[in-house]
């Protein structure tokens, strides 16, 4: 009902929309539409209410509610029947991969306007402030096999970028295996999580962790050397929910793609928007480190490195990539 009065609201968003229209279109009484409004206001979103000439949308919260999420999304499948929207979360994707085991559609959607036990790759931490970035996770039950589970984050980082060059015009670049920096410095942070038998996906998880609007200042000590916004890079702060239906149609576009004709296309997107290649590369391991030239990846993903005139393939989650450069692109 409230999705519908949003949507009569929008319709008249010049003028005013008197409540006898609206209960007559709805077919129920003003007095329900009056509660329902009251909802809407205690929720956000601000309407002004005239005794004589009916309700008008002056303004909606900052916040990715998946009434607002959907409206204007161009996507069949992703955000479209399932939104888990959270004020606060240990992690998104935790609650994703509970919804994917309870028997969630494809193209679920987590997303919560905090996280206070976000994680990225190996076990470490991500910041994830209130209101100030896009903390989101998509359930997908993909057709192809186990062993091109690991290149969903390869996808998902060619999506993400794409989205935030198209919305913000900020020309960031992706790190392998799960990372988008600006100037070396994070942005977003993929985690991709699978649920499989040994010949077929149950559901795959893609998180992600973008950091939008959070200025220099906010990030602890520990990553102010090392992360950065989009609002900083910018130099303005940075609409979310544009940049969200964005990341989301382009995230689909990109896997339907896969599904239809492979990895091949995908993977030469990945080269181009790539800044690793190229660049000298520290490959910690659990017991070594080495360093060499990052030349491609292969058809798994994998990471080719030249270390001393040979070719090292190198797996992701196996080792820890750092360039060694600071300004990459």
């Amino acid at each position: 009902m409230r999705t519908s009065i949003l949507n009569m609201l929008r319709n008249y968003s010049n003028e005013y929309l008197s409540g006898e229209e609206i209960s007559r279109q709805l077919a129920v009484s003003r007095t329900a539409i009056w509660k329902h409004i009251q909802t809407l206001k205690q929720g956000g979103y601000e309407i002004e209410a005239h005794p004589r000439r009916g309700y008008r949308l002056k303004g909606v919260p900052d916040f990715l509610l998946p009434d607002e999420i959907r409206d204007q999304l161009q996507t069949k499948t992703l955000g479209q029947k399932e939104i888990f929207y959270l004020e606060n979360i240990d992690s998104t994707n935790n609650e994703a991969k509970k919804q994917a085991n309870l028997g969630c559609h494809e193209g679920a959607i987590v997303l919560s306007e905090m996280q206070n036990g976000g994680r990225g790759r190996i076990s470490r931490s991500w910041f994830s402030p209130a209101g100030k970035g896009i903390w989101l996770s998509v359930v997908l039950r993909p057709p192809f096999h186990p062993y091109d589970a690991p290149k969903c984050t390869l996808l998902a980082a060619v999506a993400v970028t794409k989205a935030i060059r198209s919305v913000t015009q900020v020309q960031c670049g992706i790190k392998w295996p799960n990372d988008i920096l600006y100037e070396g410095k994070k942005i977003v942070g993929i985690l991709t999580e699978m649920n499989a038998e040994m010949d077929a996906i149950n559901h795959v998880v893609i998180g992600m962790g973008i950091n939008v609007n959070i200025s220099q200042e906010e990030f602890p000590l520990e990553l102010r050397q090392i992360a950065t916004s989009l609002s900083v890079a910018a130099d303005k702060p940075i609409p979310r929910l544009p940049l969200l239906q964005e990341i989301l149609s382009a995230l689909e576009k990109e896997y339907h793609k896969v599904i239809q004709h492979g990895f091949v296309e995908m993977l030469d997107e990945w080269r181009e928007l790539s800044v690793t290649l190229g660049q000298t590369v520290d490959i910690i391991g659990a017991s070594e480190k080495s360093s060499g030239l990052a030349v491609d990846i292969d058809k798994d993903g994998a990471l080719l490195v030249e270390i001393e005139g040979r070719i090292e393939k190198i797996i992701a989650g196996d080792v820890s990539i750092r360039p060694r450069s600071k300004n990459l692109l």
